[in-house]
Order: structure tokens, then C-alpha cells, then sequence
């Protein structure tokens, strides 16, 4: 029996992911340099897979001003990142997920400065009883499972009675090693990417009533 769902947030509650590709992809281009997205896509999920300030550099062949390169970088992410909203689907689990009684909790590989911030400004933190970073578990990101083991411990609540909703491989892995089922739902950063076996995929959360969901990975 589910008595938890713990949601991803980049790229699963809000499309993080396309406005940092988009912003390092123009900063590379400005320095005359190209930064394909099958490189990228390796660290979707993570943090740990891909310095794209060491790839730069390897790539123009000297050391970048790396302030200067940051807040150019910064300033682009703000702009695509306020065309962003809450991706379909998600509002309707939150609401069900509380309407069924069950315990809701946040796993993510970003820091609480950057999760804690949009869920504010989008008005959805108050629906989490457990938010859990990686600045709880010691700088540990996916795929490692700690934020989902963290979460779990917040949330009192067994591995398997827990579901996972993810949208990227890492994700998806660091919660199927601390023990609990998962969902993909990939974006437009993650679809093309392979995943191992989960217990379902959806194309967005608005395919499927969480309660149907429920009855699909019994």
C-alpha cells in the first residue's frame, strides 16, 4: 500500500532543465564553442557527471574568467527560467495525494536555496511535509540514494510503501536503490535518454489519475 509519494523537482515540478542547457549552450557559443546536448544530458539528474567550466576551458584551450562566464550565464538562466510554469499534472497529484491522505516529500540533487525559493514563488511548498536536498546529505546527489533515504526517515514511512516520481535515469536510479518504486515521467530534456527498468512511465502526469496510477504498478 502507497503511503507516500515523493516527487523529483527539476524537470518533474518545474522545467529547470531546458532554460540551464539553453543558458550554457549560449555562453559556449559566445566562445565560439558548441555544447551538445548528448554531452549535457549525462548530468540531467545529478551534479557530479559534467563541469561545464572545465569543459569550456578544455574546449577554447585556456583558463575563462569563471565570475565573468557565471553571472553571464546567471543572467540568461533568469530570462528563460521566468517563461517557465508548473509543469502539467502536477498540481492535480499534489491535491490528490492529500485528498487520499497520503504523506508528501521532495528528493532533490539541488540545493534548498534554489527548491525551497520556486516553491515559494510557485506557491506549491506548503503541500510538502518533508522537503530533502542535497545540502541535507552531505553535497549527495543522484544517483546516490541518500535524499531519498533522508526523505523516507523525515516521512516515516517504509521504502516500500513509498512511490517515486522522476524524470531523469539518475533520478530514477537513486530512488530504486533506496528501495522504492518509481515512476518516469520524461520532459524534453530526459525523453530520448535510456532508463532501466521502472515501474511505470507516463508522458506527463496529466495521462493518468494518480489513483489509476496506483492500480498500474500494484
Amino acid at each position: 500500500m502507497i503511503e507516500a509519494l515523493i516527487f523529483d523537482f527539476d524537470g518533474l515540478i518545474l522545467d529547470t532543465e531546458t532554460p540551464d542547457y539553453l543558458s550554457w549552450k549560449a555562453v559556449y557559443e559566445s566562445f565560439g564553442c558548441e555544447l551538445p546536448l548528448m554531452i549535457w544530458q549525462d548530468n540531467i539528474g545529478s551534479v557530479d557527471f559534467f563541469n561545464p567550466y572545465t569543459h569550456l576551458e578544455e574546449l577554447v584551450g585556456r583558463p575563462v574568467d569563471r565570475t565573468a562566464v557565471h553571472a553571464q550565464r546567471q543572467q540568461l538562466d533568469r530570462e528563460l527560467l521566468a517563461q517557465q510554469t508548473i509543469l502539467p499534472g502536477v498540481e492535480s497529484y499534489l491535491a490528490e495525494a492529500r485528498q487520499l491522505g497520503l504523506k508528501i516529500g521532495l528528493a532533490s540533487s539541488s540545493q534548498h536555496a534554489w527548491v525551497d525559493g520556486f516553491l515559494a514563488q510557485l506557491g506549491l511548498i506548503e503541500w510538502f511535509d518533508v522537503i530533502c536536498c542535497r545540502d541535507d546529505v552531505g553535497d549527495r546527489s543522484k544517483p546516490d540514494p541518500a535524499v531519498y533515504l533522508a526523505a523516507l526517515q523525515a516521512l516515516d514511512v517504509p521504502a516500500q510503501h513509498a512511490l517515486a516520481l522522476e524524470d531523469s535515469p539518475h533520478g530514477a536510479l537513486a530512488a530504486q536503490r533506496a528501495g522504492l518504486r518509481c515512476v518516469i515521467i520524461p520532459n524534453q530534456m530526459t525523453r530520448a535518454l535510456s532508463f532501466g527498468p521502472v515501474d511505470h512511465r507516463l508522458d506527463s502526469l496529466i495521462d493518468m489519475p494518480l489513483l489509476q496510477l496506483f492500480a498500474q504498478i500494484k
